[in-house]
């Protein structure tokens, strides 16, 4: 075995303290002994939710060897206050303990750049890998077996139970509700997602008619009591009575036939969608990738595919789906569907002219026409945001989940990460707030001339008369707060290090196996560099007359078992965005690292 890199791992620190600990206090000495994965994450950010997941099946696997220790990193102001990091490690079952670290005081001792980042402590307690973005559980399943064998050995691993302790339950008829549609009947269908079941209440909002689905985390088919779900969110009302479900967690659409409870699957095949899957196909061969809501609208389902900050499309008739809108990139971008940007589509309103979309991660209202072109109503990147009422063009919102349409042809935004409804004009192109002291709203209903919100952090629907008036609120504007690295004017080089795991190799066998798009904010921060290319490494220059901006990079790299007898190896995708915020100055570096995997030497 060669010889590993190894850094002393700094303490684990964080002025929101621990959750899911039993009130304990822990340190890394504590956990010496123990093979330590720290992953930096925040709830807003549905990447972590994805690695959350990739994490399940090796945490269960390796209990008595492998403590998971989640540092909560926030992007968004509602991200640091404590009560929402609780209810967020509720919310998406997360079954280790976590570290809230609201002024980001870990992050910066480890020199993280991206959400998500997961860090590999050795027994001994250095840090001896280091990932960020998605697919990489199975390089960390190769390299803790390695580990367990290395530090066995050396009588240095330390087996027994870890330190997570599971919180008591809560008895609410909903937990962490995530969408809501009006029936027929004027019975309401709520996504009950933590539960992992769909809730049919009466016309009051709060009688439960029935439970649809085990409420254990699953993907089948089946009846009422025998099909499962894993985190369901948007839901959508066909011309045939029945009810379309994303399926978030299970990367799939399900159908409700109303009449019989039966759940069957119409699109997905439970895996998640990556970079050179099918885009289009028979429904039910085709990965998707966390659908967050769906509408119906011009004949089709359309979905907000949150997962890839893309829109699909599900054609009932034909029995197909396909990208209907989105690059895969992240940012906010309009034009012709092909060429738009998304970050995190999670909301979708139809009506006869326009399908409307709350883009959480731009913390935007967008558009879609007929014609497929995207336009922006309220909004302007990844990293402002706010409470901000008045002309559409400089209101502020953070991180919408949810948008409504209204008889007059105005919308309803659910404000998330505001606690507020707010509303948006086209004919006036004001931004005005209906109501605020409501908790991480995520949906709303139009019930009459009354509304009906999803409290989703009170577990409850809320009825509210649609006022006459808006509600006065101060002004509040907020950019991310991470501190900007120092970089020289000129030219800067940029390596994005990627190492692939033990026993694999890149996957060379196509072409190409790795990929590089570069971006800034504002444009005018790159002279050269800008665009895709194939190699992790690049030259920049940057214009000495902007001071400051954003680099925005994503890096992809494919690899696979290095076995030149296996006709068909195993093969693995790891991907990730980076927004990395810097300042030009003369003393700066002129050299950029992103580490994807591995470790910067």
């Amino acid at each position: 075995m060669s010889k590993r890199a190894r850094v002393r791992a700094p303490e684990l620190m964080g002025k929101g303290g621990w959750i899911n600990t039993g009130g304990k206090e822990l340190s890394l000495a504590e956990l010496r002994g123990r093979i330590v994965i720290v992953d930096f994450w925040t709830f807003c950010c549905v990447n972590c939710l994805h690695v959350l997941d990739e994490l399940r099946e090796l945490e269960d696997k390796h209990r008595d060897t492998v403590v998971v220790i989640g540092v909560h990193s926030p992007k968004f102001v509602h991200e640091a206050e404590h009560q929402a990091v609780v209810d967020a490690v509720e919310r998406y079952g997360v079954e280790h303990p976590v570290l809230d670290d609201p002024e980001l005081a870990t992050w910066k001792q480890y020199a993280v750049r991206a959400w998500p980042t997961l860090v590999v402590i050795d027994p001994e307690g250095y840090v001896v890998a280091q990932h960020a973005g998605e697919g990489h559980a199975h390089a960390i399943e190769r390299l803790v077996a390695e580990l367990e064998a290395e530090h066995e050995a050396k009588g240095t691993l330390r087996r027994g139970d870890g330190p997570y302790v599971a919180p008591e339950p809560e008895p609410t008829v909903l937990r962490f509700p995530g969408k809501a549609v009006l029936l027929p009947s004027g019975n309401f269908l709520v996504s009950d997602t933590t539960r992992h079941q769909l809730v049919e209440l009466a016309e009051d909002g709060e009688s439960v008619v029935r439970r649809v689905g085990s409420g254990t985390r699953g993907f089948a088919d089946g009846l009422t009591d025998t099909a499962a779900f894993n985190e369901p969110q948007g839901l959508a009302l066909l011309d045939d009575g029945s009810v379309v479900v994303a399926d978030t967690v299970n990367h799939a659409l399900r159908r409700l036939d109303l009449a019989t409870g039966e759940v069957t699957t119409l699109a997905g095949t439970g895996r998640q969608w990556w970079q050179g899957s099918p885009t289009s196909g028979p429904a039910r061969e085709v990965d998707l990738s966390s659908p967050w809501d769906v509408a119906f609208w011009q004949g089709k389902v359309w979905i907000a595919m949150a997962g890839v900050h893309q829109l699909w499309a599900y054609d009932p008739a034909e029995g197909t789906v396909a990208v209907a809108a989105g690059t895969t990139n992240e940012g906010l971008v309009d034009g012709p569907g092909d060429e738009a940007w998304f970050a995190q589509p999670s909301g979708l309103a139809a009506t006869p002219d326009r399908l409307w979309l709350a883009d959480a991660e731009t913390s935007a209202l967008r558009w879609v026409d007929p014609d497929g072109c995207v336009h922006t109503a309220v909004g302007t990147g990844l990293f402002d945001f706010g409470h901000r009422d008045g002309a559409a063009e400089q209101a502020l919102l953070q991180h919408p989940l949810g948008v409504t349409a209204l008889p007059d042809g105005s919308v309803a935004v659910a404000d998330t990460y505001n606690h507020a409804l707010r509303r948006y004009d086209p004919a006036t192109g004001e931004v005005t707030t209906l109501a605020t002291d409501l908790r991480e709203p995520s949906d709303a209903v139009l019930v009459g001339d009354d509304i009906v919100v999803v409290e989703s952090a009170r577990h409850r629907l809320t009825r509210l008369r649609l006022p006459e008036e808006a509600v006065k609120v101060p002004d509040v504007a907020h950019r991310t707060q991470r501190e900007a690295t120092e970089v020289a004017p000129g030219r800067l080089r940029l390596d994005v290090v990627f190492q692939p795991p033990a026993g694999q190799k890149l996957d060379t066998r196509y072409g190409p196996s790795t990929r590089l798009l570069v971006s800034s904010t504002p444009p005018e921060l790159l002279i050269d560099g800008e665009g895709a290319g194939t190699e992790l490494s690049r030259a920049l220059e940057l214009d000495p007359s902007v001071p400051e901006g954003v680099l925005h990079v994503s890096a992809m790299a494919a690899s696979c078992d290095d076995d030149p007898d296996n006709e068909y190896p195993a093969c693995h995708v790891h991907q990730q965005d980076w927004g990395v915020p810097v300042r030009l100055t003369e003393s700066g570096t002129d050299r950029l690292a992103l580490v994807l995997a591995g470790m910067d030497t």
